[in-house]
């Protein structure tokens, strides 16, 4: 609160009213030469007593709500004239400065107020910062986030992306992806199952039964899985300049769902954030499949294989689409709190 004192002059002292409710008697002013009309007048200076040059002084009638404003001139001062009798308040801005909390006064016909030196504050320094990430930054923070998705709580979903707009994935992070999926625990775990249920079935008969049968099963499986995702999950990505990730779509017709899901497995987004041919999944898993002709028993290999492991890759994730769109969400955990959908 500044302590600014409006006085008058007039035939006798008069008390004003001052910024803080108090009064003040008067001053001596100049000479009249209309004694109808009044005039408030002042200078504006700064804590150490330089003149403020154009600082705003608004003057408000307070019975009118009528505002004249003016700028102080280079020495400070202002000077309202041909002001008629009412009540007055004088406030002053200006940049930089804090403004001041006002003036108050009762004007009566012809007086002419002095206003002592008004004295301004520096403004207090505000600081805002602005935070802005680059798209790899934003990317590893997505990456992040997938990577605490989870069905029921375990199964890892660290491919599905519920952002729909994303950043593309650099070809560490793709690796990255591939690499936590591969030796997640579960992986390891899901892949024993498999085996046992190959070994139960009498799968891969040359394999042999006991628990040297078991290991190359497990392995054989393993191995399928660890080619599949690295090859059309990590290697082909980086390679194609594609993003090996479902995005959910969430929004639409039943119908239009189950055909996105589907087509995801030959359609992807690129890097550029364009859609087209999901050349790595289709690759990645005709590779996998026939790389595993190195490993399976003799009379397990050839084309025929080959192809039937790739439909069924390619079957599988079509399912596995599908499950996504309707379903794995509502039973994940760690899934982002406000998800984006498609625009």
């Amino acid at each position: 609160m500044f302590g600014f004192v409006l006085q008058a002059q007039s035939s006798t002292d008069r008390l004003l009213l001052s910024a803080d409710g108090q009064t003040v008697p008067s001053q001596s002013n100049p000479q009249r030469t209309d004694p109808r009309s009044g005039r408030i007048y002042g200078t504006v200076t700064d804590s150490a007593g330089n003149v403020v040059a154009g600082g705003h002084v608004t003057l408000e009638n307070g019975g009118s709500n009528i505002q004249q404003t003016q700028l102080t001139n280079g020495t400070g001062s202002f000077n309202f004239t041909g002001l008629q009798a009412g009540s007055y308040r004088v406030m002053v801005t200006a940049e930089g400065f804090a403004a001041s909390t006002g003036i108050s006064v009762a004007l009566a016909s012809g007086e002419y107020f002095a206003v002592p030196q008004i004295e301004l504050q520096i403004a207090s320094a505000t600081t805002s910062v602005r935070v802005v990430y680059s798209q790899h930054e934003l990317a590893e923070q997505q990456v992040k986030m997938e990577e605490k998705q989870r069905v029921l709580g375990i199964v890892p979903n660290f491919y599905t992306s519920y952002v729909w707009d994303a950043e593309p994935l650099t070809s560490r992070q793709k690796f990255r992806l591939a690499w936590r999926t591969s030796i997640d625990p579960i992986t390891f775990l899901g892949t024993g199952v498999i085996a046992g249920i190959q070994q139960w079935q009498n799968d891969f008969s040359e394999y042999g039964q006991g628990a040297e049968g078991y290991a190359k099963r497990y392995g054989a499986a393993y191995t399928d899985g660890f080619t599949g995702i690295m090859l059309g999950g990590a290697v082909l990505p980086s390679i194609l300049h594609q993003d090996p990730r479902y995005f959910y779509k969430g929004t639409g017709t039943i119908k239009s769902r189950i055909f996105y899901a589907i087509s995801m497995v030959v359609i992807c987004k690129g890097d550029n954030g364009r859609w087209q041919p999901n050349y790595s999944n289709v690759l990645g898993t005709f590779a996998a499949a026939g790389i595993s002709n190195a490993y399976y028993p003799s009379n397990d290999r050839g084309a025929a294989l080959t192809v039937e492991n790739s439909l069924l890759g390619l079957a599988t994730g079509g399912i596995d689409a599908l499950l996504q769109e309707f379903l794995i969400k509502k039973i994940s955990r760690g899934i982002p709190p406000n998800p984006g959908t498609q625009h």
